[in-house]
């Protein structure tokens, strides 16, 4: 099984992808979503341990 050779338009869309991946979580970051994340990621948590 050989690996496949990443061609240059295989690069451009993984950059792509990121760059739209980090402008994302920075508008989230921005317009307070991430601290919704918090909150909720929190509640399950202490749901799950028993103490909720």
């Amino acid at each position: 099984m050989t690996p496949k050779k990443e061609t240059k338009s295989t690069k451009i869309v993984q950059a792509v992808v990121v760059v739209a991946a980090v402008l994302l979580i920075i508008a989230g970051i921005c317009n307070g979503s991430a601290l919704d994340v918090l909150i909720k990621g929190i509640n399950i948590c202490t749901e799950c341990v028993g103490l909720g």
